[in-house]
């Protein structure tokens, strides 16, 4: 009995740590880049995004009821918080939900569908999460798109990937 306890209460402390990552990744990304503008999305990228992408996946694997209920209302978190503690983040954060949202759609499919160990489904899914997350942030933020989207690509891609390394340790 004691161990079913320590167990839950392990899993509980994982998925709050989880949800605190993504939420503070999301937030702090969207205040960066309405302070910085669109040249630092790529370092704001690499740094936050690739962090929320891979926790959307764990958050994935322990979330079996209302999954995308659960989601919907991190996404929808990030993006309220971000214009609570700044209202000039308002584009930004409109910007954070939508591309988000696509992205977590897109990584969902095919994190669901690719069949292999959990850090190369990560790392798959992030690729196509990533590409949609770049194109619609970037145009609905900025209204840009063109070199600065391929860097925000190159650099969700390489913060997925340590990020997937730092948290698949677990696996």
């Amino acid at each position: 009995m004691g161990t079913n306890i320590a167990v839950a209460t392990r899993s509980r402390l994982v998925v709050s740590a989880t949800i605190a990552l993504y939420l503070g990744a999301i937030v702090a990304a969207n205040l960066l880049a309405t302070h910085y503008g669109a040249k630092a999305t790529p370092y704001i990228a690499f740094a936050l995004i690739g962090a929320d992408l891979t926790s959307r996946d764990t958050l994935h694997d322990v979330w079996t009821k209302n999954r995308w209920l659960r989601l919907g209302i991190l996404i929808a978190a990030g993006g309220i918080l971000s214009y609570v503690l700044n209202a000039d983040a308002g584009k930004v954060a409109v910007a954070s939900v939508v591309a988000f949202t696509s992205a977590a759609i897109v990584d969902t499919a095919i994190y669901t569908a690719v069949r292999a160990d959990w850090q190369r489904r990560v790392m798959l899914s992030n690729v196509c999460a990533a590409a949609v997350d770049s194109v619609l942030f970037l145009w609905i933020a900025f209204g840009v798109f063109g070199a600065i989207t391929f860097a925000q690509f190159c650099a969700k891609v390489a913060g997925g990937a340590v990020w997937a390394l730092a948290l698949g340790w677990r696996k």
